[in-house]
């Protein structure tokens, strides 16, 4: 009897997910959270990397045009995909986004519009029942900040002055006592700087 590996990393994230919605103060639902677990199951494995790399490498705006452009059979796996992309790059890969010129605020509305048209092409416009797809675009940037903290937790970065700074910089950002417990477990004491004139 072999070891069903796709449940295991599925758990594996669940777990991760949950504490970190708990330390974020975030309570998507349980199906939610379970969607976003396997958002990271997926990107962990090898195949996922073609869908990275459109997500990283070209502008999301053309992307999400390619989308919409797309046949009605397959718009739905491209929005969707877009969606996972963005969430997980956005979480991961924030600091390679911002490189590009591309704010938070900017990659969330894009990931939102992707997952929230995708969510409406299921429902066939009705607004009846859960809608996962909604609740994943009105949650999204919640939603980067626990992958960005699963992000933290599973590559903790603090191997270079680089990885320690982006550690801080999250830090500064989300106020999170994760990462200044992190922090101040390498060394480093973070503080909050004031501005201005006393």
């Amino acid at each position: 009897m072999g070891i069903d590996q796709n449940a295991s990393l599925d758990s594996y994230f669940l777990e991760g997910v949950e504490a970190a919605c708990k330390n974020q103060g975030v309570s998507p639902s349980a199906a939610t959270k379970s969607y976003v677990a396997g958002v990271l199951a997926d990107f962990v494995r090898p195949e996922a990397h073609l869908a990275l790399q459109e997500t990283l490498e070209r502008p999301l705006t053309l992307v999400l045009e390619d989308a919409l452009a797309t046949p009605p059979q397959e718009r739905f796996e491209k929005l969707k995909g877009l969606g996972d992309g963005t969430l997980y790059v956005s979480g991961f890969f924030g600091e390679h986004l911002e490189r590009r010129g591309l704010d938070d605020d900017f990659a969330a509305s894009i990931g939102g519009y992707a997952y929230r048209t995708a969510g409406g092409m299921l429902r066939g416009g009705a607004d009846d029942g859960f809608d996962l797809f909604g609740e994943l675009a009105e949650r999204f940037r919640a939603l980067v900040s626990v992958i960005a903290e699963i992000a933290d937790s599973t590559s903790l970065g603090l191997r270079s002055s680089s990885g320690a700074l982006r550690l801080y910089e999250r830090w500064l950002k989300s106020g999170s006592e994760r990462l200044g417990r992190e922090l101040t477990a390498a060394g480093l004491a973070p503080l909050h700087l004031k501005t201005g004139l006393a």
